[in-house]
């Protein structure tokens, strides 16, 4: 397979054809290294960029319902001031 590296531009780039035949090396090339792969067609330019992972952690969300601490906590709690038996059988 011919790959052109581009003078003082990212990555490589790759014809369609040559991106069929190859695509799986080149996909696990671009994680590997980071280097970007174009492709070129018809004049124009495609870019196969690979983003940095994202830390799946810092993607959860503050719940204001949720509690968080000991469940233990939950049960010495005295509730029967909120409560009210009437709203719970009638809704």
């Amino acid at each position: 397979m011919y790959v052109r590296r581009t003078m003082g531009r990212m990555g490589n780039a790759v014809t369609p054809s040559q991106l069929r035949q190859d695509i799986y090396r080149l996909i696990d090339k671009v994680l590997e290294t980071g280097e970007p792969l174009e492709i070129e067609r018809k004049g124009r330019r495609l870019r196969l960029v690979a983003e940095a992972p994202i830390d799946r952690l810092s993607r959860i969300r503050v719940d204001p319902d949720v509690i968080s601490g000991d469940p233990e906590d939950l049960v010495s709690i005295d509730w029967s001031v909120e409560w009210d038996g009437e709203k719970a059988i009638n809704p």
